[in-house]
């Protein structure tokens, strides 16, 4: 456990970065999950508006470091290439 003031301190800031990440990437998961099922139903409306919904969920997530730039450039990709695969 920490013993100094600046260690106590830290550890309360980590706790809340950890929670506020946890739920940005809870989120950003759930709106894939979203996309990734309308297009299992092969509902090409509901998963364009999903998509659309997705991405800047996704970016945003990666413009607060959640997730890599890299990482959200590829998921981006994959599900607009699962997207059009409806189409």
């Amino acid at each position: 456990m920490a013993n100094h003031k600046s260690a106590i301190k830290r550890n309360k800031q980590n706790q809340v970065r950890n929670a506020r990440n946890k739920h940005s990437r809870s989120t950003l998961r759930t709106f894939v999950k979203r996309v990734r099922e309308a297009v299992e139903s092969k509902d090409q409306n509901a998963a364009k508006e999903a998509l659309a919904a997705a991405i800047p969920v996704i970016d945003k997530a990666a413009s607060k470091g959640v997730i890599h730039k890299s990482n959200a450039s590829r998921n981006v990709s994959r599900l607009t290439k699962l997207v059009s695969t409806l189409g």
